[in-house]
């Protein structure tokens, strides 16, 4: 039953990806959408499900927010070590992305993300078949995100049609890949809770930084790009409400 829901998560995360290479032509749209689903999934998923599976604390801080802040900081500081930002005259977000590199590194964490979801399937039907329907519905709906995302984080770091494709193919495997791992070796919590808070300081630097910014240009600043981004933040609330 694990590795059957998490195939549902395999054909949503593809049908994510499809969707934002579909909608290509309002580009802004997309990373205004994209932006406000990643501050949703770092705000309403990652976080508060980090902050759960690992309680101890190093000099008064959790783990989590600690790994948290040095995600944030580690990707800075390589976009600052490498002059990421070619910023054009007039048009701060006209820049070129030209360290394919980095899309790729979001796209592959973004991928490790998905695996952990499909192991959250298998852990939870160790526990409770119940709540591991609820978690099961939860991923399969937080993939579609994560399918849409990653094609998104690919693209626009100026990686190729068909690398997209690829880092998509295996962010849709990764839910099946960890659920079937998850029926035989657990991931301690400490870990898993760990890398969770990295990840959310990660992706909340992407979006902040890259994504907003490149959305939002003045050649195509408009309130339809801002409603998307509320969107994509409301759109994660209404998941992990419906979840809990």
């Amino acid at each position: 039953m694990p590795i059957l829901l998490s195939m549902a998560a395999f054909l949503m995360t593809l049908l994510g990806g499809l969707v934002a290479h579909r909608v290509r032509e309002r580009r802004n749209l997309v990373l205004g959408a994209a932006a406000g689903v990643m501050l949703g999934v770092v705000a309403f998923d990652l976080l508060p499900e980090a902050l759960t599976l690992d309680t101890g604390k190093i000099h008064g801080v959790p783990l989590p927010m600690l790994t948290f802040a040095a995600g944030f900081l580690a990707v800075h500081m390589v976009e600052r070590a490498v002059a990421m930002h070619d910023t054009h005259e007039g048009d701060y977000a006209a820049h070129r992305h030209s360290h394919a590199g980095l899309g790729l590194t979001a796209a592959g964490a973004l991928v490790i993300h998905s695996f952990l979801d499909g192991a959250a399937i298998g852990a939870a039907f160790q526990t409770d078949a119940t709540l591991a329907v609820a978690v099961a519905i939860g991923v399969i709906a937080h993939d579609f995100t994560d399918g849409f995302n990653t094609y998104t984080l690919t693209t626009l770091y100026g990686n190729a049609r068909r690398r997209a494709v690829t880092l998509l193919t295996l962010d849709a495997l990764a839910p099946i890949a960890g659920a079937t791992l998850t029926t035989v070796i657990p991931i301690p919590h400490t870990i898993l809770g760990a890398y969770l808070g990295m990840f959310a300081g990660f992706l909340l630097y992407l979006a902040t930084s890259d994504i907003l910014p490149e959305a939002h240009t003045p050649r195509r600043a408009t309130g339809l790009t801002l409603t998307a981004t509320l969107a994509g933040t409301l759109f994660m609330w209404l998941v992990i409400g419906l979840t809990e």
